[in-house]
């Protein structure tokens, strides 16, 4: 577990499909802002054009059916694909993709969370899921995204968050807290190492029914949009009532505490109000039960 080996895989992958112009890099400058509780978010600065997903004009193709096999890293069981994200911030982004078509806004699958366990037990770090448009999704098509991070690196700025969160949430959601972002955010402890595909979908559906989703079992899809973040000790449930506000689109890393502007982004606005702020404008509370 943790040999790293599909990390490597996609650094190689990543020279080779840059030399072929099927991997584009996004050019960004870097900056800290302070945010609550002593946090520092990152937030980068796009500073090459915009990739076509962040562009508003016109249909979008799928560019996972199919998918670009200059990109692809390896086949994950017999039901998903480990690509490259054709335009990472991080160099060996990862997206863990669907071979068929599945959507993004249903259910996630037993099967997803078994190619995730999969990943995890090669390569570890911070996994992440927009379930649609309003919560970030730039592609309808059903695909899982990792960070990969190495043993002792920090997971991202707010992992302490989430993680204290997990144990104080264990049993249930906490609606009289005072905080905007701890009333739409539901966490639960992962205890099982290596991950287990049968905790992640126990987890998953857990959450799902304490954030007022729904069952697998009663409806097609899920009845709002929203964000998840996994960590191998915790998984994180964000209701979303919009994508962006401000001129910032945020998906789930914006949770982790890592936010991208680009030149319609109000920087003033975030530096007067904090990085909180504009989270806690794209949130919906969890429903009290």
């Amino acid at each position: 577990m943790g040999i790293d080996r599909l990390w490597q895989r996609a650094l190689e992958c990543s020279d080779a499909a840059r030399a072929a112009t099927a991997l584009v890099p996004l050019s960004t400058s870097v900056r800290t802002l302070q945010g609550e509780s002593g946090v520092s978010f990152e937030i980068r600065h796009l500073t090459s054009a915009p990739p076509r997903h962040l562009r508003a004009e016109g249909p979008k193709p799928n560019p996972f059916r199919p998918w670009d096999p200059r990109l692809q890293i390896e086949t994950i069981g017999a039901n998903h694909v480990l690509i490259l994200n054709k335009y990472p911030v991080q160099i060996g982004h990862m997206l863990l993709i669907t071979r068929t078509w599945q959507p993004q806004s249903g259910w996630l699958s037993l099967q997803d969370w078994n190619a995730v366990a999969m990943v995890d037990q090669d390569t570890t770090g911070l996994w992440f899921f927009n379930s649609g448009p309003s919560a970030g999704a730039s592609q309808p098509h059903r695909h899982l995204q990792l960070l990969p991070r190495r043993k002792n690196e920090p997971l991202c700025p707010r992992h302490t968050w989430f993680e204290q969160r997990s144990k104080k949430h264990s049993q249930s959601v906490n609606h009289s807290e005072g905080d905007c972002l701890s009333k739409s955010c539901a966490v639960l402890p992962i205890n099982a190492s290596p991950l287990s595909s049968q905790e992640l979908n126990q987890r998953y559906q857990q959450l799902c029914e304490r954030c007022g989703l729904g069952s697998p079992n009663d409806s097609p899809q899920p009845s709002n949009s929203y964000n998840i973040l996994l960590s191998r000790t915790w998984m994180a449930m964000i209701l979303r009532q919009q994508e962006g506000s401000y001129g910032f689109s945020v998906n789930a890393l914006g949770f982790a505490g890592y936010l991208l502007s680009t030149a319609s982004a109000d920087c003033d606005w975030l530096n007067r109000n904090g990085p909180e702020a504009l989270l806690k404008h794209v949130v919906q509370p969890i429903p009290s039960s």
